[in-house]
Order: structure tokens, then sequence, then C-alpha cells
């Protein structure tokens, strides 16, 4: 082998060996061409904004979608949760508040989207979502002891129910008419960082959450007939300082400027 070749070889071989010398890592943030930003004013707000966008394709500019509308969080505000983005990434200060079970905060960060459901049999028409339909057996576990610790589970299902703790999801006013569940400290799941969170109805302007993101109804069926599972939708929530400093530092290209 000449010497010309094997140094070739050697060079290509680094290149494959050590990308992140030369490349940025790769997150969720450069798959979405859907995104939900959702921003107050501090870390103890409870009202705030949510703003839609879209893109064709993941280096295209973000377009706004519609018109911003309020949006309430959780009854003591908002905290770093467990998301996609590590806190480390986003970067988070030692002293910012972070998500813990019970609380009453909702979690900021970036997050995925899951499964929509309600109390219809059937899903808003022209929805893309997958959609769970809610029954009086259908309970979101919130006792960090369980093995199905922030899961939305049918308790018809389990031969042994080992949880103490759980929220019904059928319940008897409107909040969960209709709702998405938001992929919060799912991946991994770690007991006591928080559970069952959603976008849903909320009770009205100004009225906080036990830690979720909540709206007028109109605006979730909006959401949900506008979610489209093949655009990677994602929600990025937090106080609109975190939010320019996160958008500055991760390049603000990848997330859209916000009214």
């Amino acid at each position: 082998m000449s010497k010309v070749l094997r140094f070739s070889l050697l060079a290509i071989c680094a290149v494959g060996l050590f990308p992140t010398l030369t490349a940025r890592a790769h997150d969720a943030l450069d798959d979405a061409r859907q995104i939900v930003v959702v921003t107050t004013t501090d870390w103890n707000s409870v009202s705030g904004t949510l703003q839609r966008f879209e893109r064709g394709g993941s280096h295209d500019k973000w377009t706004a979608v519609g018109q911003p509308f309020p949006i309430v969080v959780g009854k003591t505000g908002l905290a770093w949760g467990n998301g996609l983005i590590t806190t480390e990434r986003l970067g988070a200060d030692a002293g910012d508040p972070v998500k813990r079970e019970g609380d009453g905060k909702a979690p900021a960060g970036v997050f995925s989207l899951g499964t929509a459901f309600g109390y219809e049999p059937q899903l808003l028409a022209g929805s893309r979502m997958s959609y769970m339909h809610l029954t009086p057996s259908i309970e979101c576990v919130d006792d960090v002891k369980s093995q199905h610790y922030n899961r939305i589970v049918d308790r018809q299902n389990i031969s042994a129910p080992d949880w103490s703790s759980s929220e019904q999801m059928l319940r008897n006013d409107e909040l969960y008419q209709w709702g998405v569940y938001v992929d919060h400290n799912a991946n991994p799941t770690r007991p006591g960082g928080g559970s069952c969170i959603f976008l849903h109805i909320w009770r009205g302007a100004g009225q906080g959450t036990v830690g979720c993101t909540a709206m007028p109804k109109e605006d979730i069926e909006q959401l949900i007939e506008w979610f489209d599972p093949a655009k990677l939708p994602l929600l990025v929530q937090m106080p609109r300082a975190q939010y320019d400093k996160v958008r500055r530092r991760l390049e603000s290209s990848r997330l859209p400027a916000v009214n």
C-alpha cells in the first residue's frame, strides 16, 4: 500500500471516529417541522402566551401559524423538567427551579407530544393524532413507587395495580374533554420528577393548573386539528428570558422568534 493511500485511509477513519470535533450535536429541534412555543413572564408567572410555528424542512425558516393566544401553566409557575434536551445544554442556571412531583409547577424545556385524549368516542374530524377515548377506568398514575408512574393506564387491564395515587381521566368537568399528553419525564422516567403533564382546557384566565398547560377550548381543538405526527411536533416551554437565552445558545435559526 502506498504512503499516500495509507494516509488517505487514516484521514477518512479519523473523520468517522471523531465527527463531534466539527459537527454540533443533533437533537429533536433539527427534525421538527411543527413547534408550539409557550412563554411566561418569569418562573413564578401563571399566565403566558402560546404561539404556533411551522416549516417545510429542517433547514427552512420558521413561519408563524395563526395568532398567539393566552394560556395558563402551573399554579406556582414553571420549573425545568425532564425533556428531549438536557438542562445543561439549555443553559440552566444553578438557582433555577427544577420540576418535582406535587410542586404545582409546569415543566420547562423541550418536549415531544404523545396521544390526544378526550371524552368523545372519536377525535376531532381531520386530526391526524392517535387518540384515547377516556372511560371511567382510565387513570394517570402519579404514585412515585409504582412501576406505572407517569403513565396513563386502563385499570381494567392491570392484573395487580400497584399504585395508591392516580388521576381519574374521565372527569366531571370539561377540563379533559380534549387534551394531549406531553412526553415529560418519559425517557427515562425519574420517580419524583413529575407526572401526568398535559395540554388541556382551562378553568379560566389566570387560574393555574397542578402542572399542566391549559387554554380555552377552541384553542386546544385548533391545536389538535393542526398537529401532524409526521412533522414531529414539539412543545418548547419556558419563561421568556430563558427562551431568548436558549435561542441564542442553540443558534437562533433553530428556534423561532416570538412576539
